[in-house]
């Protein structure tokens, strides 16, 4: 197997893969919460929530602060970003092969069938 190192932007998609890992992002992006708080909702243990919150700092999406004993994350969407300019580069590309395409039917529509 060949090991490879993660850029940010694959963490980024990695970490916005898993649907439980983007339901903590939504929680998030209204207030900081503390861990116990983003997890108590959650149908899994603190430990599995802890698991997606690492996933979710690795990718720089999440910080975290200590005060005391309690742990509070705050979202941090600067690397959605690079994310949303690698699918808008890649939207212009597919809607620039679009309209190529529909600009070849409409010319073969009017020049009608081949004898």
């Amino acid at each position: 197997m060949v090991e490879r190192v993660s850029t940010p932007l694959d963490l980024t998609y990695m970490a916005l893969a898993d649907p439980t890992r983007r339901a903590i992002l939504q929680r998030l992006r209204s207030a900081e919460a503390r861990v116990t708080e983003i997890a108590e909702p959650l149908p899994m243990s603190l430990a599995a929530v802890s698991k997606h919150i690492v996933v979710l700092e690795r990718a720089g999406l999440v910080r975290r602060e200590v005060r005391g004993r309690d742990h509070y994350l705050s979202a941090d969407p600067q690397p959605l970003t690079e994310a949303e300019k690698w699918i808008s580069d890649y939207t212009g590309f597919w809607e620039r092969r679009a309209d190529a395409l529909a600009d070849h039917l409409e010319q073969h529509l009017h020049e009608g069938p081949t004898p």
